[in-house]
């Protein structure tokens, strides 16, 4: 797992007081050019969804569609994007979350999850975890399990892990890479 983690690592571009001064940006663009890379980590996270016996990836808008479809498809399960409210065109259920400044609201296909379900979540980054703990709400009110949360990487001083582990109620929390 060292060599994978090096391997990402030197593919994620940090992107100095960008969206606004004082952020060090994490861009994984580099990573997602390079094929080696990309699939090292699509393999890595299907490996994620064969051990928590996922039968559904979700994937959270917009660079979650981006990992998750890939390895909804090396895994042979289902993908099932989860939007920004407003995205989706048929019955939808919908979560709010609040955020640092304001609230936001996501949404899924009402009838994409079902009981029986085992939905692993894929993102890009954990930061404060509210869009996370709002989708992992999401899929249990659809009725489906939650097999755990799986992201490329936490930003662990943002504390989103600790705001996760009470919603997530055992399921597992994995993270490729710490920064």
């Amino acid at each position: 797992m060292t060599d994978i983690r090096e391997l990402l690592l030197s593919r994620i571009r940090d992107v100095a007081d960008y969206p606004e001064p004082g952020v060090m940006f994490k861009d994984i663009t580099p990573l997602l050019a390079d094929p080696a890379a990309f699939t090292a980590l699509t393999d890595a996270l299907a490996e994620i969804a064969g051990k928590t016996g996922a039968t559904k990836i979700v994937g959270l808008e917009a660079r979650g569609f981006i990992l998750g479809a890939p390895v909804a498809v090396r895994a042979g399960v289902g993908f099932i994007p989860v939007r920004k409210a407003g995205k989706l065109p048929g019955a939808t259920l919908s979560q709010a979350y609040d955020l640092e400044y304001g609230s936001a609201e996501i949404e899924v296909h009402a009838e994409d999850l079902a009981a029986g379900d085992r939905v692993l979540v894929i993102d890009d980054v954990l930061a404060t975890g509210g869009t996370a703990e709002a989708s992992v709400q999401l899929i249990r009110r659809a009725g489906a399990e939650v097999a755990g949360l799986a992201v490329l990487m936490e930003l662990g001083f943002l504390g989103g892990r600790a705001r996760l582990e009470p919603t997530l109620a055992g399921a597992p929390l994995e993270s490729l890479l710490t920064v």
